[in-house]
């Protein structure tokens, strides 16, 4: 019988596999567990060997929404070697290392600093992003999950969970409005002088795509989610300052339109910023070649134990090196 510490690429395509389920897929449902296990199967293909009745839970038959359990024994049928092809014509090799920095690692979750530049997952014309090749670095591990994510022009802290009761019980603190919810600090360098030293920004924000297709967010009072940013001033420059944003919510590109909505456009942002005002940036000694905005820090209660984790990333070296001629 074949545990899940094997990868979907050693399960016999010709053979029955059985799958013992353990800690790590515990409550996901059926069809999320086997597009996971069955890397490269179309999902189409997923859904019709559960509706004939070869998948088998417990030698049962069962439904693609079906949750999972410790212990539940999973029956895998033949695949047809032809629905393993991926979409994507370049397959990337297995054990590349992963050269990304590392800022804590435990068995139940990673922390790593995200460069500027890099998508957090595979999509979107992006065909392997941090999930991704952290996986491909370690295929012996039996579970790697996104906690949160990061827009891809931001640099920072970005959580991984190794065991899916910790990716459950950070779920449940980034939803919370508790004492537990993490306090997400960022550095966000951006135009004109803030005159508040601190500042609440509680602006709604809408999700809508823009007439290229293109995915953005708007500021929208009356169907918008409520949203909450802190920014505290941390140096005023001579048009420009360096702020430190707080998040109360987590809702997409949250920093980046709340700070747009008080006329103090983030720099290099090429999405709500200021198109001239990147340009001219680019073209300062030294240039600033991407968008200044830093998951700098991240405390929350350790999802397994309980204590007090705090971390911290310090600012990469372009941004580093592009403050120091102006302070």
């Amino acid at each position: 019988m074949n545990d899940l510490g094997k990868s979907a690429e050693s399960l016999q395509t010709n053979a029955v596999n059985y799958l013992t389920i353990g800690e790590n897929h515990a409550g996901q449902r059926l069809d999320n567990f086997l597009v996971r296990e069955l890397k490269g199967v179309p999902k189409s293909h997923i859904y019709r060997i559960i509706r004939g009745g070869e998948v088998r839970v417990n030698s049962k038959r069962c439904d693609a929404k079906d949750k999972l359990e410790i212990g539940d024994k999973v029956r895998i049928p033949p695949i047809r070697v032809a629905a393993l092809q991926t979409d994507s014509p370049r397959a990337a090799p297995q054990g590349r290392r992963f050269n990304h920095p590392i800022l804590f690692e435990d068995d139940a979750l990673i922390a790593i600093n995200k460069p500027a530049g890099l998508a957090v997952h595979g999509g979107s014309g992006v065909s392997y992003g941090v999930i991704e090749q952290l996986r491909l670095s370690r295929p012996e591990g039996d579970f790697l999950e996104l906690v949160h994510r990061l827009d891809r022009e931001t640099s920072g802290i970005l959580l991984i969970a190794k065991r899916r009761p910790a990716l459950l019980r950070l779920h449940e603190t980034l939803r919370e409005d508790t004492e537990e919810k993490p306090d997400k600090r960022y550095f966000a360098y951006v135009q004109h002088r803030v005159p508040h030293d601190r500042q609440h920004v509680k602006a709604a924000l809408l999700k809508f795509v823009a007439p290229n297709n293109e995915r953005r967010v708007r500021v929208d009072e009356g169907d918008g989610q409520a949203s909450h940013t802190i920014l505290n001033v941390v140096k005023r420059f001579k048009d420009a300052t360096l702020l430190e944003a707080e998040l109360k919510t987590g809702r997409t590109h949250q920093i980046r339109v709340h700070c747009a909505h008080i006329g103090h456009v983030i720099a290099g942002d090429d999405k709500y910023g200021d198109f001239a005002w990147n340009k001219a940036l680019t073209k300062t000694a030294p240039p600033l070649k991407r968008m200044f905005l830093h998951a700098a820090k991240l405390s929350f209660p350790h999802p397994i134990s309980g204590d007090a984790l705090v971390l911290e990333a310090p600012l990469p070296p372009e941004l580093q090196l592009y403050l120091t001629p102006q302070v």
